[in-house]
């Protein structure tokens, strides 16, 4: 390392501090603090909030670099190389003597090198190529867990030739929230391998669903990912039917009326019919799950009754005229003693 490398790598962004762990912590502190910060700065929770949005891509950034064995280590190695402050000095087990430090005017292109650019190490995983642009995952980020994974060894600098006889399937598993299986669309996943994938979600995903990404496995083979979504504690789906209980009123139970109910594409009223009982079930058609791209399952909402656990004066007196007044007598049909 000549006096000709020792350039001054700006715009630095020490990623033990941005996560607030120690640079001893260990995977399961990293991913730790990463998500707990994750749902702090996540877009949807700040919209319009440039600064948490360029929080969040930062966390991603080191999230991706500290859960990573390989460059974590190189990280921490141009660290200590660039004597950043409050990095100890280590020996790395990876070889830089064909690193061209002088290309490393600024942190950035760091890492991009870092990301990008992995043939430059002795050993790397042909399948944990970084697609990173920067983007994060959600704060309760998709994760899987994949097998099949393989590994090769690259000339230095040359990118490794595929033969059609190296490519072979993979397959992962996805858990899903409810909510992200009925919409699908545009997401942002990471595998365990270390890769950020952007995928196109189907809608309507359901628990043992196969989808395929082509050219994502090994070696360019296929990568399946095998569907998990995951309990709901309002929400409960059956075959394309989506299941509820509403509380309601006595007042409402006995009069009827319009109702707002939770759906899985928002509120909506529901008319609850007078005199209703606990255990009946209204249905709202079309607010289902999907079934295919054009027709959609429904909304199955079980009416329970739910009495105040408290009653204020006002109330209490009414309750008791209507007592004194009402005709309605459930227990006339009970067997009797006598």
């Amino acid at each position: 390392m000549g006096q000709d490398n020792a350039v001054h790598m700006q715009n630095f962004r020490n990623y033990f501090e941005l996560l607030g762990v120690a640079q001893n912590a260990s995977s399961e502190d990293v991913k730790r603090a990463y998500r707990q910060l994750a749902r702090k700065y996540h877009p949807d929770l700040n919209p319009g909030d440039k600064e948490a949005e360029e929080r969040f891509k930062l966390l991603g950034e080191a999230y991706e670099v500290l859960s990573d064995a390989e460059k974590r280590a190189q990280y921490e190695e141009y660290s200590s190389f660039w004597k950043q402050k409050g990095f100890r000095n280590r020996v790395s087990k990876f070889s830089f003597n064909n690193i061209d430090f002088s290309d490393l005017g600024d942190f950035n292109t760091f890492v991009e090198q870092l990301l990008n650019r992995r043939g430059d190490t002795s050993s790397s995983r042909s399948d944990t190529i970084s697609n990173s642009n920067g983007r994060s995952p959600d704060p309760k980020p998709y994760r899987t867990s994949q097998t099949n994974a393989s590994r090769s060894t690259p000339n230095r600098g040359t990118p490794p030739r595929r033969s059609p006889n190296s490519r072979r399937d993979a397959e992962a598993s996805l858990t899903v929230p409810l909510e992200r299986a009925y919409a699908g669309g545009q997401e942002r996943i990471r595998l365990e391998d270390g890769r950020a994938l952007e995928v196109d979600m189907p809608a309507g995903m359901v628990t043992g669903q196969r989808i395929r990404l082509k050219g994502q496995g090994i070696g360019g083979g296929n990568l399946y990912l095998r569907i998990e979504v995951e309990p709901h504690p309002f929400f409960k789906l059956i075959d394309s039917d989506v299941f509820c209980r509403i509380p309601i009123t006595p007042c409402e139970a006995a009069l009827g009326g319009p109702i707002e109910v939770p759906t899985l594409e928002g509120p909506v009223q529901l008319t609850i019919p007078a005199g209703v009982q606990t255990g009946r079930r209204l249905r709202l058609a079309g607010q289902g799950f999907p079934i295919g791209r054009e027709r959609q399952g429904d909304q199955i909402v079980e009416i329970e009754i739910a009495i105040p656990p408290q009653l204020s004066d006002r109330e209490r007196t009414l309750y008791e005229d209507l007592r004194a007044i009402e005709t309605f007598a459930p227990r006339d049909e009970l067997p009797s003693n006598s």
